[in-house]
């Protein structure tokens, strides 16, 4: 019988990579308050109540804690909301996991650190710089305390989901390029690791199989900044001798984005690496592996064809 995986906020990027990673070889029940696929059914996992109840009916033998608000500006704005759904769900989560006697996935990020290094590895202080990354710190704390058995998982700048899922940066910017946009301002002073959901995933599941319990740093390898990611995207959409990347600073952008962001993000997977367990890819390959899976039929309709073969490292 296959074993069975109860997952909670499910509904956005991350949610449709564990769906497609673990579907086939477990029994996987995925939940969030926004149902927006067929596969998932409606839980709100703040209402500790309810969350109990739904995963108890079920009887899994991992309980996956996914969803978190991630939108900065909301959470520097709405405080309540957000210490309710990052951080005391989280609670709910581990208290549930532990009556049940199973293991608790947690995904934490790299968000949590201030940015005063270049590089941070899994045994690195975190010093959380506004309420998005106190939130999610608090949380992984709480699990990192009290959990009996637990996977906590940090992750980079995340892409994933394609056109609908993806609201982050690459999805920001394909946008920007497929409504006609040739130049675009990125800033120059924010260092961090992408990382691709799919890959993320993947990485996950070899943990639970292998069951190394504990705290992972996990990113897509090679270090960058926002400036050369555009510039990479670029390159892959094969817009490169049309489209100009223009650097500014982030007090460019100061009034749509005031939450407080580091300056450096950027994650080592040093664990994995110890354990010999860092199956994530470099990000330029996982990028351009996101870009022809996830967003091929929205660039067609916009006359844009992803260079499939160019990569370079």
């Amino acid at each position: 019988m296959k074993k069975k995986i109860y997952i909670a906020g499910a509904g956005g990027m991350l949610g449709e990579a564990f769906y497609r990673i673990f579907k086939d070889d477990y029994e996987v029940k995925c939940t969030d308050k926004d149902v927006n696929e067929k596969w998932l059914s409606f839980l709100d996992f703040r209402n500790f109540d309810a969350y109990k109840r739904d995963v108890e009916a079920f009887k899994p033998d991992y309980l996956f804690h996914l969803g978190a608000y991630t939108d900065l500006e909301y959470c520097e704005l709405n405080l309540d909301d957000t210490y309710l759904t990052n951080t005391t769900s989280v609670e709910n989560a581990v208290f549930i996991a532990n009556n049940l006697n199973i293991p608790v996935l947690y995904i934490s990020t790299a968000g949590i650190f201030d940015g005063a290094k270049d590089f941070y590895d899994d045994w690195d202080e975190p010093n959380p710089l506004g309420h998005y990354a106190r939130s999610k710190y608090m949380g992984e704390r709480y699990v990192r305390e009290n959990a009996t058995r637990y996977i906590i998982c940090r992750a980079g700048w995340m892409m994933g989901g394609g056109p609908e899922k993806d609201k982050k940066f690459i999805n920001k910017l394909i946008k920007q390029l497929a409504n006609g946009n040739r130049n675009l301002n990125v800033v120059n002073d924010k260092d961090g690791t992408p990382t691709f959901t799919v890959d993320f995933a993947k990485n996950v599941k070899l943990l639970l199989e292998r069951e190394y319990w504990g705290l992972y740093n996990m990113v897509c390898n090679g270090e960058t900044s926002r400036y050369e990611v555009a510039e990479e995207l670029v390159k892959i959409l094969g817009l490169d001798n049309e489209v100009t990347v223009s650097e500014v600073s982030s007090s460019y952008f100061k009034d749509t984005y005031f939450a407080p962001r580091p300056p450096s993000e950027r994650l080592i997977n040093k664990k994995l690496e110890l354990r010999n367990m860092n199956i994530m890819r470099d990000w330029k390959i996982a990028l351009r592996e996101y870009v022809n899976d996830y967003y091929a039929d929205y660039l067609k309709e916009k006359n844009i064809y992803p260079v499939k073969e160019y990569i370079t490292l």
